[in-house]
Parts: structure tokens; sequence; C-alpha cells
């Protein structure tokens, strides 16, 4: 099992037999070109929008792959998988168009919007098992139910057929293009997509680029990739949930490690300021995996000028009720959104003194928590402060410490840092 791990590579015959098998329910999806970053990076930069796929990402293509090639006896028996997002939404439909029963399980602090959606793909054709705290729970309880009774799990990207099926994209990509595409950006989690799609361009258009962008909390296959073997992380941060897995797939490793031109990483901030650059100039809503092929834009400006560059927008399925946490990391990756220990002096009049006399004209007190101890001569305040330009910091901390209203900064304290955030 392990040799034949080591040696799979998808054939181009096997991934034209995957886009037959999806024609007729995965879109193919628009290659659209984007004048404002084109005209900002010098380059001819598109997007392939995978994001308007009907589930909202590409993940359609690899699970309808792999549940229509079941056998018919396998079929009947019923398959299971685990996921809390795209995943499951691909598996649902699939189940619901090929008529087969599914099973799918969620960690049970999954948001009740994301079970609901899954719930609408696979209407009466899939039961959801919220079960445990983490995704891993999930997933260990899965694979029991498979090995108990029989059932297919449905990998969300170490399998052949997952793989072929999100390849296709890249048929689809050299269809589309009509220019020679010089790089090609792509976000990377298990490394489904990754691994399917850079197959493809290294048989039919090797001269391509094709850069893995990973988040910075959860660089799975960049460390694989510098170890040379398949490296479990001991801990990830999780907020771009579509691409943080603790471990890739044996096969996208190999796939992986052999065609990709290089693997970067990109902090989580600034995909965020991607997410809202992308609503407020282009009006297009993502997830932060479907950012980050655009994020990493910056870190490669000098080498794109003048090139023809592709970025894959993976997914939109992006709870409304995280725009918050998204904005404030965006502000805080952007040096703009801060927090103190405020010691206010116990006495009338003090926090007006602080409003006038300490802060600039356009600074903005965005967060305020506050204790009154009559027995102290100094109150301490937890303070979020937004600035309009980050230049306008260490001017505040002076007029702070000059005061004598200078408690502590917790930005730099992530023990403390993480209850606010």
């Amino acid at each position: 099992m392990n040799k034949e791990k080591q040696t799979y590579f998808p054939s181009i015959n096997n991934i034209k037999v995957a886009a037959d098998a999806i024609k007729n329910v995965s879109a193919v999806t628009p290659l659209i070109p984007n004048v404002r970053l084109s005209k900002e990076f010098n380059a001819n930069i598109s997007f392939k929008r995978e994001d308007l796929q009907q589930v909202r990402s590409y993940k359609i293509r690899g699970a309808y792959n792999k549940i229509s090639s079941l056998s018919k006896e396998e079929a009947n028996i019923g398959v299971v998988c685990a996921s809390a997002g795209n995943h499951a939404q691909g598996v649902a439909l699939s189940c619901k168009l090929l008529k087969i029963k599914g099973t799918i399980y969620m960690p049970a602090p999954t948001p009740k919007q994301k079970v609901e959606q899954v719930k609408m793909f696979g209407e009466d054709f899939i039961d959801i098992v919220l079960h445990g705290d983490t995704f891993d729970d999930a997933y260990y309880a899965a694979i029991k139910e498979c090995e108990h009774l029989g059932k297919s799990f449905i990998h969300p990207f170490d399998d052949k057929k997952v793989i072929e099926g999100q390849a296709t994209i890249g048929l689809e990509l050299l269809e589309q293009s009509k220019n020679p595409i010089d790089y090609i950006f792509i976000p990377v989690g298990g490394g489904g997509l990754a691994a399917g799609l850079s197959t493809v361009f290294s048989q039919l258009s090797p001269n391509t680029k094709i850069i893995g962008v990973e988040p910075e909390g959860a660089p799975s296959m960049s460390v694989s990739i510098k170890n040379n073997k398949n490296t479990e992380l001991d801990s990830i941060e999780k907020f771009v949930d579509g691409a943080a897995v603790k471990r890739v797939g044996d096969l996208t490793f190999q796939i992986c490690k052999n065609n990709l031109h290089a693997m970067m990483t990109v902090p989580e901030g600034k995909v965020c300021q991607t997410i809202l650059e992308l609503y407020n100039k282009d009006a297009i809503v993502v997830e932060p995996a479907g950012a980050l092929s655009i994020s990493a834009l910056d870190y490669y400006a000098d080498e794109i000028k003048g090139k023809n560059v592709v970025c894959v927008i993976s997914g939109s399925n992006n709870d409304i009720i995280r725009t918050p946490e998204i904005k404030e990391r965006a502000l805080l990756y952007a040096n703009l959104k801060h927090y103190f220990i405020i010691k206010f002096p116990q006495r009338a009049g003090a926090l007006k003194e602080f409003v006038v006399e300490i802060l600039g004209p356009n600074d903005d007190i965005t967060y305020f928590e506050y204790a009154k101890k009559t027995n102290r001569e100094n109150g301490a305040a937890v303070v979020g402060i937004e600035l309009k330009s980050a230049d306008d910091l260490e001017p505040l901390v002076t007029k702070m410490k000059l005061h004598n209203f200078y408690g502590d900064y917790l930005n730099d304290k992530p023990d403390l840092f993480q209850f606010l955030v």
C-alpha cells in the first residue's frame, strides 16, 4: 500500500475520464481577467472562479468523480465522509444526484449555517452526525463506521479519484486561456487541488510555474516538502479553515513535492485584508482559503510583471458572522489596531483628558473595559484603539507615557491577546 502511494501519479487520460464523468454536474467556471490587480501589478491577472460552483467551491469535482466511480455493490452499501465545510457539501450534492445514501460526520461545534447548507444539498439522501469537538474526532468516528459497516470513505483529498476530479480545473484552464500561462497561484490545504492541477500542467504546459499557497499558521505542505517526508504538525492556526490541516495526504505530498515550483505561506491577517478588498473593490465574496492565492501576489510582485497569471479562487462559503473577526485581523496585520492597558487616575475628568489630550484627531476607541477600584490611585482599563495610519502609534505611546496613562501593550502578548480577538 505504501509503495502504491509513493508511485501514483494521475494520468492525463484518467483526468479526461473524470472530466467526462462530472461534465453534467460541475460547472465550467469562468476565467475572468481582473483589471484592478492587473494594473496594480503590471501583469495580466485572471481569476479562475471556482467559487461560482453550485456548492460554491471546487470540491464537487473530486467528490462526484469518486462517488460516481463506485461499484453498484459499494453504492448500495453507502458512503461516509468527515468534513465541516466544502467537502461535506460536495459529498451531499453528489449523494443526492447519484441517489446514494451518505453519512456525513461533522464536529459538534460546526456553525448551524454550515449544517443547514449540507442538509440543503443532500436532502433525504444524507444523514448528518455531529460528533466530538474537533475535525479529528469526527474523522475517526467516520472511519470507525466505515470499518464496521463496510461503507466507502470519501476522503477530502488523499484519494486517486478525488485528485483526478480536482485536476479537471487544469484542463479547463488550458482550454480557456488564450495565451500561455506563466504563473498559477493555488491554495493548498490537504493538497488534492494542487496535486491534480499541477499534474495537468507538468505534462501539458511544463513552463507554467505552479505556486502553492498555505496559511502561515498551518504550513503542513511547506514543512513536509522541506523535510522531504510527510510531516504532521503539532498544532495549527485554524482560522483559514478550508486550508488548515495538520497533515497533508500521502498521495498529494508525493505529487506536490515533484510538481510544484514553490510553496509559500501568507499571514492570516493578510488573507483578511484580501477578503475585504475583494468585497469592497470587486464585489467578490470569498472564504479565507479562497483568498490565499490572491494574497500571494504581493510576494511575487517583481517576478510576475508582464506575465500571464492565474489565481484560483477555491471557494466562497464564508459565514457572515465572521466579518468582525476578519476586519479585526486585517487591521491588526496593517498595524492599525492596538490594545493597551491604560492606567486612569481615580478622579473625575481622567477619561476626558485621555480622549482630548492623548488621542490624536483621527484615533478611535473601539474597545473599552474598565472596573473602578476605589482603594487605588489608578484604575486599569483595557482599551482598543484604531489608527488611521500605522505611523501614529509611536506618538500615541509617547503621549501616554508622558502623561502617566501607559500601563502595557497587549498586541505582542498572545496569552492575553487571544481573549480580545
